[in-house]
């Protein structure tokens, strides 16, 4: 898959992928070369193959990056309407499943933009008290840069796209 040429079409999976799990998985390597990944409830996709999450609970990717900055990001369009469909028809129309392989970049302080983006998503849950806890200070993020894109294929069903 055609990381540039897809970038609109990986982007749209993604947010799909969000709504029906609020979160991605990032894998990752320790320094002892043993895998690990973390669920990420705060991923963004930018508008040219980089991306970012707010690094508040995160805990093993900050300590990785020191010995190994490669991750693989998998969103999962777990939408049960999606499967059904697809489970009734022998076939997916789009994509279940995208991996994006990049590197963990930079800590920095997030921008208003950023802030905003996150305020946008997590808008429906903004009067439960477990919002403001959860997501009421984010202030870093942590830059990615997707260097390839590929589909996850499940044999006859996606074996078209």
């Amino acid at each position: 898959m055609d990381i540039i040429k897809n970038w609109s079409t990986i982007r749209t999976h993604f947010n799909k992928s969000f709504r029906s799990n609020l979160h991605v998985s990032i894998a990752s390597v320790d320094a002892e070369n043993n895998p690990t990944v973390t669920p990420i409830g705060t991923f963004f996709l930018n508008g040219d193959q980089t991306g970012f999450y707010f690094e508040k609970y995160p805990t093993k990717l900050p300590k990785n990056i020191n010995s190994n900055n490669n991750i693989c990001v998998l969103g999962v369009n777990s939408n049960k309407w999606f499967w059904l469909k697809s489970l009734f028809k022998v076939k997916f129309d789009k994509y279940p499943a995208l991996k994006l392989y990049g590197e963990l970049g930079h800590r920095r302080k997030a921008t208003e933009i950023e802030i905003s983006r996150l305020k946008r998503r997590m808008k429906t849950t903004n009067s439960l008290k477990g919002n403001k806890y959860l997501w009421g200070d984010m202030e870093y993020v942590r830059e990615i840069c997707f260097t390839k894109a590929e589909k996850v294929n499940i044999g006859k069903m996606t074996s078209y796209l």
